[in-house]
């Protein structure tokens, strides 16, 4: 990877850093004047933007020593919660999900877009199956059937990964 290359990547990481931020900032406002489109949208936003910066650093395998190179110069380690695209793809391929669901799932309980779900879980704590997609707004973390992700790690993964990606970025971080 030639230096113009390296550049133009750290520059997509430091745009799809600052997206991510601002969906963060709206889905914040969220929290005082309710907005179930916004909330919404502010998440997939966020999740589209991390999973474009994963997609960056951890490329597929004919891209696979770039990711190598980049993680090293900008001193990203493996274990980055940035590397994690499960919760990207559950919304980018809710289609195949909600196939899936009812292939094995005959009953037709399916709650969608759940606000707040583990305060609504069952009397023992978990959060029930058939909750698909859920936001606490408590501890921003999103909820996909049994899987949570705190939104408040990958943020702050981010900003680290800004800070790194100064000395490198052409326009400011």
């Amino acid at each position: 990877m030639n230096g113009l290359q390296e550049m133009i990547l750290i520059g997509e990481i430091v745009l799809q850093s600052k997206i991510a931020k601002r969906a963060a900032e709206r889905l914040r406002a969220t929290h005082d004047h309710f907005d179930h489109v916004e909330t919404w949208c502010s998440i997939q936003s966020i999740l589209v933007s991390v999973g474009i910066v994963s997609k960056i650093l951890w490329p597929d395998k004919k891209y696979k020593q770039c990711g190598v190179e980049l993680r090293r110069l900008l001193k990203v380690d493996e274990s980055n919660p940035l590397s994690n695209r499960s919760f990207r793809n559950h919304f980018a391929h809710y289609d195949e999900r909600v196939h899936e669901y009812f292939k094995f799932n005959s009953q037709g309980v399916y709650t969608d877009l759940a606000m707040n779900p583990h305060l609504n879980s069952g009397i023992f704590g978990h959060i029930p199956m058939h909750t698909h997609r859920g936001y606490n707004a408590f501890n921003d973390t999103v909820v996909f059937r049994d899987e949570i992700l705190d939104l408040n790690e990958l943020l702050i993964a981010l900003d680290a990964l800004l800070e790194n990606c100064k000395p490198y970025a052409l326009a400011g971080c």
